[in-house]
């Protein structure tokens, strides 16, 4: 596709908004600032395409879309569209399961072995420490690709038998990790106690009542011609369409879609208390804590938080392939912000957070403190094992430059990441760059069983963020390229 035709879409779609009531619409200046945070994300991150919706004193104000839903042939996105919202679907699942018990039909100290005795340790692990992620088990999708096995459809009950079987990674209650495990099995446990399949339950008791008429559940509904195409980029490489997880992957954990406009409507109900008692409500705003009596930063199926200036923040974001969501609600200002791309780049957090500074009031500055500093993060504490880690990044990294990546060193998994076509896009983008002149690790955190650890890797031309997961043999099963 020519430039000028992607510019004259790109301009198309700027045109797409939702028509909303004089009453409930943003001054044009807050608009046109929207614009300009969404048009700056799109071409900083190169995410094809961003939905956004406003919710402002619980109305729905501003709903527009930017860019392309499908790059070729070029569609512009249209605020009509639904995107697949990824683990923001965890809320609703943690409502359903509050609504089972405002009716008595659970509690949320209830163990698992009520309804699973086979699981591990089923007498140990409650409800709760499901929907909050400090059961133990093992998170089945901790990679930010599709791994081949994923490709194909599985049943929650498979999920459950291989990860949920599996030894724990700690003891329940002993911290928080995160882990879509806990959430298909938390669906099965909707299924068992209502008689319904649980996209029955979801649409009849919640985006049914709310009208949410663009909100399907992807093991039932497919995507089709109307809607968005995901896609990913492979380092620095252009955007390329993405296959999507096979059925029943995403159960309980990852698996609605729906508008940008329907997802605020939720963010309204959750604000205005409609679905939930005092204490169910109580208990999804409240963050768990964890054995030792210290508090995590995430409750039911939401992180809280606190801004700098002191509001209460509630959100979460998502993804699946091809596809970011960000949610973000601050419910004493009654303002939540919707972003969603069909991307895998950094779109969808950074208009929520443009919009967010945007919309909500400043920090106050005493008079006497200086304005802080914008410093860089310091690097994560090394041992042995981080520097023989960082040496196996540059190792991998300077081979991709060069297109012959060291497969040795990968996981199965990550072998099938880099098919030629990916390999071609990482050493066309990377090489350019110069080599490596310092790889810092900046974090590094367990999850399924693995290693996180992302670097901040220096070449002689640009700074790049790199994400990669380890396993326990050395092995590394992720290791992807962003911009930084």
């Amino acid at each position: 596709m020519t430039s000028s035709r992607l510019l004259a879409v790109a301009c198309l779609s700027l045109l797409c908004g939702v028509a909303l009531p004089a009453s409930a619409q943003l001054a044009p200046e807050t608009a046109a600032a929207i614009d300009a945070i969404a048009n700056q994300a799109l071409a900083d991150s190169k995410d094809p395409s961003v939905s956004v919706a406003v919710v402002k004193d619980g109305k729905l104000v501003y709903a527009k879309a930017y860019g392309l839903a499908r790059i070729d042939p070029a569609v512009a996105a249209t605020p009509q569209m639904r995107y697949k919202i990824g683990s923001n679907s965890k809320q609703f699942l943690a409502v359903a399961m509050l609504m089972l018990v405002d009716e008595s039909k659970l509690s949320l100290d209830d163990k698992v072995a009520r309804f699973f005795p086979e699981l591990t340790q089923a007498k140990d692990i409650s409800v709760r420490q499901l929907l909050s992620h400090t059961s133990g088990y093992s998170d089945f999708y901790a990679l930010d690709y599709l791994p081949p096995t994923m490709r194909r459809a599985t049943t929650p009950g498979a999920i459950m038998q291989q990860w949920a079987g599996a030894p724990l990674n700690f003891s329940p209650g002993a911290r928080w990790e995160y882990s879509n495990t806990n959430y298909t099995i938390a669906g099965r446990i909707v299924e068992k106690l209502s008689g319904q399949p649980l996209d029955q339950f979801i649409r009849q008791r919640i985006t049914g009542k709310l009208k949410m008429d663009s909100a399907v559940d992807l093991d039932h509904v497919a995507f089709g011609p109307g809607d968005p195409t995901g896609y990913e980029s492979y380092a620095l490489g252009p955007n390329r369409p993405v296959m999507a997880e096979g059925k029943y992957w995403l159960f309980g954990a990852g698996q609605l879609a729906m508008t940008a406009s329907d997802l605020a409507r939720w963010d309204i109900a959750l604000m205005s208390k409609r679905f939930l008692s005092p204490a169910a409500y109580q208990a999804l705003a409240t963050p768990t804590r964890l054995a030792d009596g210290t508090a995590s930063d995430y409750s039911l199926g939401i992180f809280i938080g606190t801004t700098s200036a002191g509001q209460t923040r509630w959100s979460h974001g998502g993804e699946v392939t091809g596809f970011i969501s960000a949610n973000d609600l601050y419910p004493d200002q009654g303002l939540a912000i919707v972003a969603l791309t069909n991307g895998h780049g950094s779109a969808s957090g950074r208009v929520a957070s443009g919009i967010a500074k945007l919309l909500l009031p400043p920090a106050p500055v005493a008079a006497s403190a200086p304005a802080p500093a914008q410093a860089t993060p310091a690097p994560a504490p090394e041992d042995a094992a981080s520097r023989a880690a960082a040496e196996r990044v540059r190792s991998l990294f300077t081979s991709l430059q060069e297109g012959h990546p060291d497969r040795s060193i990968m996981h199965p998994d990550l072998q099938a990441y880099f098919t030629e076509q990916a390999v071609a896009d990482f050493a066309a983008s990377l090489k350019p760059l110069g080599p490596i002149e310092t790889v810092v690790q900046r974090r590094q955190e367990e999850r399924g069983g693995m290693m996180a650890r992302n670097y901040l890797v220096k070449t002689a031309t640009r700074e790049l963020r790199v994400s990669t997961f380890f396993m326990p043999d050395g092995a590394i099963s992720q290791f992807l390229v962003f911009p930084r």
